[in-house]
């Protein structure tokens, strides 16, 4: 399998780059630690003063949950299919692991494990991580892959998205059609009026309603109060 097969180039720089050790720029700012990645630049993990040198990419911010590395799933699952991974719902946001993490004993009742590193897994999943997803791939499964499915035949892994047509929300699509409508139709009635009111064979203008009861009625003989 190619390199292109493997997923994103990305995605192996990503994995084995080292998270939470202090910036080597700005070391001693607060809050310094190396917790980004960016996708573009496929370097070395970088601290959050660093994000102005990566303006307009494509970054990702690394987390940790029990001494292990972290990244949200709606980061991720942008750019790269995450499908037969495991996901676990951390501080109220599902979160999905970066490398294998080994487990010797699995558990009593357990049935289902990581096919990498023997990880307990409930039963819909093949993968406690996305490192151990990739060496699954290079078993040669030929059912795993990165890959996103895209519109327009875009590629997420050298930077394509997902198209102007799905991730733009339905409701403002339909504002959108219905202002153009209604564009339209006020087009079409300046035309109208425009053809009506130049032309010598123009209808005559509709004369005001007059109303003969009120016409007819008059005042009653006026009657002096009493002293």
């Amino acid at each position: 399998m190619g390199n292109h097969d493997m997923g994103p180039p990305w995605l192996i720089p990503m994995l084995r780059a080292s998270y939470f050790i202090p910036c080597g720029v700005h070391g001693e700012s607060n809050k310094s630690e190396c917790n980004m990645f960016c996708l573009d630049c496929m370097g070395n993990a970088f601290c959050s003063y660093c994000l102005i040198y990566h303006k307009d990419h494509r970054v990702v911010q690394i987390r940790r949950s029990s001494y292990h590395n972290v990244v949200r799933v709606n980061e991720i699952q942008k750019y790269i299919d995450i499908s037969c991974v495991q996901t676990y719902i951390i501080n109220s946001a599902k979160i999905v692991f970066l490398n294998e993490r080994p487990q010797p004993r699995p558990g009593k009742g357990v049935t289902n494990t990581c096919e990498i590193c023997c990880r307990s897994l409930l039963d819909s999943f093949r993968f406690c991580s996305l490192g151990c997803k990739l060496g699954g791939m290079k078993r040669g499964d030929p059912d795993l892959t990165f890959a996103v499915k895209l519109k327009h035949n875009r590629d997420p892994f050298f930077g394509g998205s997902e198209s102007d047509e799905s991730s733009t929300p339905k409701k403002i699509r339909r504002t959108h059609a219905f202002n153009r409508l209604m564009e339209g139709l006020s087009i079409y009635s300046s035309n109208n009026d425009g053809a009506e009111s130049s032309g010598d064979d123009a209808a005559p203008a509709t004369p005001p309603i007059f109303n003969h009861r009120n016409a007819r009625r008059r005042k009653g003989i006026p009657h002096r109060a009493p002293f």
